[in-house]
């Protein structure tokens, strides 16, 4: 990412993450739950798994969704280079399955009154793209 005068942080790049096989079934209609189930390791699919619970009252469900999506989408991106810090922008699709994630757990643990993890999740988001919890409504 650039900073406000246009500089690149050459020192710390935006992660990119590969395309996440699974957003590929869910655009074609498949079930978040059978894409869960084909392909664990990609956050999409949870993320989708979370937000449905959310709007459906199942804070404790989404918590555990969120979660999992958070934990998978960590994983790819230190597999991707992210050393636990750093740009991972909103504007490559394949990020937003993972910040749909952290945000999802952020509601969910807001939910059942979980102020750390509101907090982490928070700042997480920030540090990540600060554009993302405008967009994600967190």
């Amino acid at each position: 990412m650039s900073d406000r005068h246009g500089h690149q942080d050459l020192l710390n790049p935006p992660t990119l993450l590969p395309e996440d096989p699974g957003a590929t079934m869910l655009a074609s209609g498949d079930e978040p739950v059978e894409v869960a189930a084909a392909f664990p390791a990609g956050s999409e699919a949870w993320a989708s798994l979370a937000e449905a619970a959310l709007a459906a009252g199942q804070p404790i469900q989404a918590y555990a969704y969120a979660r999992t999506g958070y934990h998978r989408g960590l994983d790819a991106l230190r597999k991707a280079g992210w050393r636990g810090t750093g740009p991972v922008p909103w504007s490559h699709v394949p990020n937003q399955g993972v910040l749909r994630a952290i945000a999802a757990l952020g509601t969910a643990a807001e939910a059942i009154g979980e102020t750390a993890e509101v907090e982490r999740t928070a700042a997480l988001l920030d540090d990540c793209d600060p554009t993302a919890r405008g967009i994600l409504g967190r």
